[in-house]
């Protein structure tokens, strides 16, 4: 089993570049807030593939696929930015490949914006197959075994290949509970991480002819807030990464076992002290009520894989709480799965059919709950900015706590 670089010269392949390579007009990454309500904030960032407004959410496209969606379905549902996956894209089918291809966006046919992991938190989950250096993370790849060196300058190369329109920097990400020390150890090693990932972007921006593929030239980068639990290493995190300099900053680090309230007040804190004028990014944190609160503590990006995953399992995301499809209540229930959304799904099919299709093992059934959960997802983000707009977040945030606490109309 041999040691492979993320870097390496580009095989011989069959697969030419096009003749006019996706480069994309290098108009410099943009956010504007255009108004306040609390703490929660209505704004858009413009990137080299389109617009995205806050507070928006990321559906996860692990594999170049957000799992059981057409993105013809993504774009009628209203999203306008997804999340690629950078440790599993560059298994498979390999980052080198793509960049021939002119980059992720026209290798998936996705026009719209998409933001890349930098892949620290797989290689963190990847638990006994990895070990963490100064260097980088060096780590076996959970398809054949074979082992791998991930750097931050090779992280930022693999996302420059990929030509997402953010691209995120390499950080160390710890479970939960973990000592103080652990904590600060790794909080600085982010730090130092960070800054050799924004010198690697720098020095590809500014190369004449980059020795790596560059598949987007306006790609903008994202560093990370780390510190577990501790606010003073949060805060020591946040001016360090700020000062550092990015387009837009992240929370990372949360949603890994910590008690809910726990993970609120670090948000809240950590927010604080990022720029007002550049997005800020809670990174997997994702039930709809984490949404709606963390909006108010003045996060602006979102993603996680729960509407996806849990809609293949049978549980869908209502209006009126969360729904088990596959309660026997729902054998001879004609009514839809929820009543206030206008989503396909909700439009064509009652809960009965669901159940069936779900029992049956049919893969429809999990098509049909993904755009469902989606839809509800991104309409919730729309109605949080409308709220925003209209200066009635707090009411609103209030109205649906209420009523996504409570179980499903029928269950």
């Amino acid at each position: 089993m041999g040691r492979e670089s993320f870097v390496e010269d580009t095989p011989d392949t069959q697969i030419k570049a096009p003749d006019c390579p996706d480069q994309m007009t290098p108009d410099p990454f943009s956010f504007t807030l255009s108004r306040t309500d609390g703490r929660a904030r209505l704004g858009e960032f413009h990137t080299p593939h389109g617009v995205v407004h806050t507070p928006a959410f990321m559906p996860v496209g692990t594999q170049g696929a957000v799992k059981g969606t057409l993105f013809k379905d993504l774009e009628e549902a209203g999203a306008e930015i997804i999340l690629g996956n950078t440790y599993h894209l560059h298994l498979r089918p390999g980052d080198e490949l793509i960049g021939r291809f002119g980059g992720l966006h026209r290798f998936m046919g996705w026009d719209r914006p998409m933001l890349t992991d930098s892949g620290g938190y797989q290689v963190f989950s990847l638990a006994e197959r990895r070990r963490i250096t100064e260097d980088g993370a060096e780590f076996q790849s959970h398809i054949d075994g074979s082992t791998h060196h991930l750097t931050p300058e090779s992280a930022v190369d693999i996302q420059a290949r990929l030509g997402s329109d953010v691209a995120m920097v390499l950080d160390e990400c710890l479970a939960y509970p973990v000592t103080r020390e652990q904590a600060t150890e790794s909080m600085q090693r982010s730090v130092r991480w960070a800054a050799r990932c924004r010198s690697r972007l720098e020095t590809l921006r500014s190369a004449a002819r980059p020795e790596v593929i560059v598949s987007n030239a306006g790609q903008a980068q994202f560093g990370i807030v780390q510190g577990g639990v501790f606010p003073d290493l949060r805060r020591e995190s946040a001016d360090a990464t700020r000062a550092i300099g990015f387009e837009g900053y992240a929370i990372g680090g949360l949603s890994v076992g910590e008690p809910i309230e726990v993970m609120y007040d670090i948000v809240s804190e950590t927010a604080q002290r990022l720029p007002d004028a550049q997005p800020r990014y809670l990174m997997g944190a994702g039930m709809p009520e984490d949404l709606v609160e963390c909006v108010a503590r003045g996060i602006d990006m979102f993603d996680c894989v729960l509407p996806t995953r849990n809609a293949r399992n049978g549980q869908l995301f209502t209006s009126r709480g969360r729904l088990n499809i596959r309660n026997a209540r729902y054998a001879a229930d004609d009514g839809p799965p929820d009543p206030e959304c206008g989503c396909y799904t909700c439009r064509r099919h009652s809960r009965a059919y669901l159940r069936h299709l779900h029992l049956s093992g049919e893969m429809t059934a999990a098509a049909l709950n993904t755009l469902h959960n989606l839809t509800f997802y991104l309409d919730t983000m729309k109605r949080i900015r409308e709220a925003i707009m209209f200066g009635t977040f707090d009411t609103f945030r209030q109205e649906f706590l209420r009523s996504v606490s409570r179980p499903a109309h029928g269950s």
